[in-house]
């Protein structure tokens, strides 16, 4: 008992950094009124608070809604010859922010900002009649930043400058969707390693998992893939290169169509896949399938699981095992025009991995995507 008291120790000292999970992720995105709309009907996400003019911002309107414990805020800017405007005609729709939970703002920021970090946000205090939040933030891959948010002293809906929003008359059920598992960031050719960098020297962070182009390969394209994680574990960034192939891969048509580097997708958690990913197709969410085939030696491949082959084969769900246990998981097609920004469905039961065993199916599927937009 003794030494585990003392690894605590160590692994507290040791991490300058302690993360608490994600807040919130934020979208600049062209009408967020719409947008919000849209992810309450066809995710199942519930109003919670607006920004806006009438609440003294004067540049843009944001919504902000939640399901469990997992916040989404949709940004429009107002006007153009604004930064907003600018981000959203480069690279449409797309994420912002990764702002992440921790006791002190101020310190998060003068870590990382002395490590090397260019800061986007220095600590800033906002004060209401609920408290205070303190925010700071910092530059990451393209235009995304990850921002610092310190709230153990704000007891309002959100946040100051955040008004409580709610629909009387629409209140659509939640589809079970509960934090974010992980977010995938896309980087441009040879990025991959300063990026895994800046990750360890810059945030503490450490590199959990590697995925070379044998791992993440199909007949056309490949990628490489290098998995982050914060010293304790709560978050986890996977980042993507392109790797030589005989055709555009995935990640290549998402620098292209993106205009730069930025968060491919983002793996919301649920604890009961079918459920969630039926209940999201019948909103009309639409997701990547992979063969019937794939399903014909799944066992052979997984071993044992707990849920009937049947549904899974029917919703097109994927499975993979790793020393600690088994997840599913299943891809959504980008969820707007350009080829984007796209969201996973994961249930973990024990695995700790990303689905190494599911990546040549899912790519297969990718690329017949790929192909019928002509950008193979």
């Amino acid at each position: 008992m003794g030494t585990s008291a003392l690894d605590k120790k160590e692994t507290t000292q040791k991490d300058f950094l302690p993360l608490e999970g994600t807040d919130y992720v934020e979208f600049y995105v062209g009408n967020a009124k719409q947008a919000a709309h849209y992810y309450m009907t066809a995710f199942g996400f519930q109003a919670l608070a607006y920004a806006g003019p009438e609440t003294g911002v004067k540049d843009r309107a944001s919504y902000a809604i939640r399901q469990h414990k997992l916040t989404f805020v949709l940004t429009t800017p107002l006007r153009s010859k604004n930064p907003i405007a600018d981000h959203i005609y480069r690279h449409g729709d797309g994420v912002k922010a990764i702002s992440l939970r921790v006791q002190d703002a101020t310190g998060a920021w003068e870590e990382t900002t002395r490590r090397g970090a260019r800061s986007y946000l220095e600590p800033t205090r906002l004060k209401d009649e609920n408290g205070e939040v303190v925010m700071s933030g910092i530059h990451t891959y393209g235009d995304t930043v990850h921002l610092f948010i310190e709230r153990q002293n704000y007891n309002g809906s959100f946040m100051p400058g955040y008004r409580p929003w709610s629909h009387p008359h629409f209140k659509p059920t939640d589809t079970g969707l509960q934090y974010v598992d992980h977010c995938v960031g896309n980087v441009g050719w040879n990025q991959m390693n300063p990026w895994v960098s800046f990750y360890e020297n810059v945030m503490g962070f450490k590199n959990i998992l590697t995925f070379d182009d044998a791992d993440i390969s199909t007949e056309y394209s490949a990628l490489m893939s290098k998995v982050m994680s914060s010293g304790n574990g709560f978050v986890k960034f996977p980042i993507n290169e392109p790797a030589e192939g005989k055709k555009k891969s995935q990640v290549e048509e998402y620098l292209e169509f993106y205009d730069g580097e930025g968060v491919q997708h983002v793996a919301l958690a649920t604890k009961d896949i079918v459920a969630t990913v039926r209940d999201l197709m019948s909103r009309g969410v639409e997701f990547l399938k992979v063969p019937g085939t794939y399903y014909d030696d799944l066992i052979d491949r997984v071993g044992h699981i707990d849920e009937d082959l049947g549904p899974l084969k029917e919703l097109g769900i994927l499975v993979d095992r790793d020393n600690e246990g088994y997840l599913l998981q299943l891809f959504s097609k980008p969820v707007e025009d350009r080829p984007t920004l796209f969201f996973e469905i994961i249930q973990r039961k024990g695995a700790k991995s990303f689905g190494k065993g599911n990546f040549k199916a899912l790519f297969e599927a990718i690329e017949r995507e790929q192909e019928a937009r002509g950008n193979l």
